[in-house]
């Protein structure tokens, strides 16, 4: 993931500025949770209540109740959240995925710098907790990340590795295949390399890149090929909607790796955004990796609504009604132009707003609320957005 946001300094500052203008229009609102998700009835253009176990098949008129709906029940592709190995043992935590998810990423626990801390040691612990506790659950696995191009990613071992070219090369494909191969029937699909390119559409100047050039993309999608045939391999990066160079790089390592016969299945899409940000560059960015013909991932994804509110605030009403709108713009945009067979998934990042990175001291951003479940694991307006789209029918909530 990318720590500063899929935002340049321009767009930030307009985020900014807009949702400062935002801000001013709340009320001091402070229904409960409870309250505000209490049953929505349907307008009179709306003819059923989709059945939790068919969506396709009518039910009956009226109104519906979100206690009836889950995440993975109304999804037909697996709808993934980013996990901390510790949190698995917090039981709202975990009782929170069990119930919604049937994917789990790690925040970092399938990092080099967690998995591979000196030459010679690797250490599974945590990422195997995190694969048991799936497999526990019936839940996919999505590896995040083998190759992050991100210098403070890399255990300090790494930074000062002496060796040629040809030396470096064979410390990238040693640590792909000792991970790959550890996790094989286990982890479904992976994050190959996580923010090759930078905004402008040059090559960030990660350790790998000034060792290896650019060729040590296609090269680390090639060893992961080779490591398991049967994984799909992601392109991860942010900032993709906003077009331009970034994204036409990004599709220009997909075409010079089939050049090359190596495979790169899909894209990912970080998608760490903010609550007045327009939807539309979003759909249309993962509209060009689906004409592609690329799996479409989106594999990080939260709305902050810090920016233009007060240090402490507790999120209002409306604000948390634009989330949820938001949300369901996302979701919707995604459902509509990617096809079926190409949709791998929505992954949020984190669980819960108390376990959000926003709430860890990230960017002076200590009181946020990105997520789709609340601190106190409510499901919040976000939650029913995000089931709105799926579900398709019900348009009034957020009008």
């Amino acid at each position: 993931m990318r720590f500063t946001g899929p935002i340049t300094k321009n767009t930030f500052k307009a985020a900014t500025l807009a949702l400062a203008l935002f801000a001013t229009s709340f009320s001091a609102c402070k229904k409960s949770a409870d309250e505000e998700l209490a049953p929505v009835e349907a307008s009179n253009t709306v003819e059923t209540v989709i059945s939790a176990s068919d969506l396709n098949e009518t039910a009956a008129k009226g109104s519906y109740h979100l206690k009836d709906y889950t995440l993975k029940g109304v999804f037909k592709f697996p709808i993934g959240a980013a996990v901390v190995k510790e949190l698995l043992e917090k039981p709202e935590y975990a009782n929170t995925l069990i119930k919604d998810f049937s994917r789990l990423s790690s925040e970092s626990d399938f990092k080099w710098g967690s998995l591979h801390p000196s030459k010679d040691k690797y250490t599974f612990a945590k990422a195997d907790a995190i694969v048991e506790f799936a497999q526990k659950h019936n839940m996919k696995v999505h590896g995040h990340t083998l190759i992050w191009a991100h210098d403070g990613n890399e255990p300090k071992w790494v930074k000062e590795f002496q060796g040629d070219e040809k030396a470096w090369e064979q410390l990238l494909k040693d640590h792909i295949f000792t991970v790959m191969k550890h996790f094989k029937g286990k982890v479904q699909s992976w994050d190959v390399v996580n923010e090759a390119v930078k905004e402008g559409g040059k090559y960030t100047n990660s350790i790998w890149y000034r060792k290896l050039g650019k060729d040590y993309v296609i090269k680390a999608f090639k060893y992961a090929q080779q490591a398991d045939p049967s994984a799909k391999l992601f392109l991860n990066d942010y900032g993709q909607e906003y077009g331009g160079k970034k994204m036409k790089e990004l599709l220009n390592i997909v075409d010079e790796a089939k050049k090359q016969g190596v495979t790169i299945h899909g894209m990912g899409f970080q998608l760490h955004t903010v609550v007045r940000m327009d939807a539309a560059p979003i759909t249309q960015s993962l509209k060009l990796a689906a004409d592609k013909g690329l799996l479409v991932h989106i594999s990080e994804l939260d709305i902050s609504v810090k920016h233009g509110m007060p240090k402490t605030f507790e999120l209002p009403d409306a604000l948390a009604k634009a989330q949820g709108k938001k949300f369901k713009e996302i979701v919707q945009g995604y459902l509509d132009v990617v096809p079926k067979k190409q949709q791998w998934g929505i992954t949020t990042w984190g669980v819960s707003d108390k376990t959000s990175y926003f709430n860890k001291g990230y960017a002076n951003a200590d009181h946020d609320y990105p997520l789709l479940f609340g601190k106190d694991y409510k499901a919040k307006w976000a939650y029913r957005g995000f089931i709105e789209a799926g579900l398709g029918r019900y348009p009034g909530s957020f009008q």
